[in-house]
């Protein structure tokens, strides 16, 4: 199995600078420009599964892709962001106030009553791995889903359950793709690169430009 985790493009919540959590932001407009790129490079993939998360900034960056790919998109819940509670909706510096345990712990994996627990976390991923191996082991799949979810189902698929003991030294930023891949129905996959965003260097060029940088 060919493994595509993609993060979405750019949403409104990225660019107010809140922790959205599962809470629901439609894409900026550099989010838009974003998908559409994403969604081009996408086209060569040969893909055979999208699945998306269900919260919009998701699910309309996977509906781009499918239609470039022509494949329809299904939207799966297990794939969503990390539910933060009352973290959701703040930026990092008003969580930082409110809750000093975050200034030298992850939100993730901070404990505040209210938010995911690891226990959960740990739970979702085993059931994401665990369906994908069942259903698509000899396929191309795609799963569109955030930044915080994709690098703990990395963690968790290198170390198991143990992987909120660990440092995540992923980068995931918006659209990039990480590509995993499990040969020959073996149990532990290759990971081929992490983070791969060439896809925005014409737009951070117009960026540039516009910005009249030399």
């Amino acid at each position: 199995m060919k493994l595509y985790l993609i993060r979405h493009g750019e949403s409104m919540g990225n660019l107010q600078g809140k922790i959205q959590g599962a809470m629901d932001f439609p894409l900026s407009e550099l989010g838009t420009k974003q998908v559409d790129l994403i969604s081009a490079y996408c086209k060569e993939m040969k893909l055979d599964y999208i699945y998306s998360s269900d919260l919009t900034r998701a699910y309309d960056t996977a509906k781009k892709i499918g239609e470039t790919t022509k494949r329809s998109v299904q939207t799966w819940d297990k794939i969503r962001e990390v539910y933060l509670g009352p973290l959701q909706g703040l930026t990092r510096d008003e969580i930082k106030e409110k809750y000093p345990i975050t200034v030298k712990k992850s939100i993730i994996t901070s404990g505040i009553e209210g938010t995911e627990t690891k226990e959960e976390l740990t739970e979702r991923c085993r059931l994401v791995l665990q369906e994908l191996k069942q259903e698509h082991m000899n396929e191309s799949v795609a799963i569109v889903s955030h930044g915080g979810f994709i690098s703990i189902l990395l963690m968790y698929i290198l170390v198991g359950d143990k992987w909120s003991d660990f440092h995540r030294p992923f980068v995931i930023g918006n659209t990039s793709v990480t590509l995993l891949e499990w040969p020959n129905d073996a149990d532990l996959p290759y990971l081929h690169y992490t983070n791969r965003t060439a896809h925005l260097d014409s737009l951070e060029a117009e960026q540039h430009a516009k910005k009249g940088v030399l």
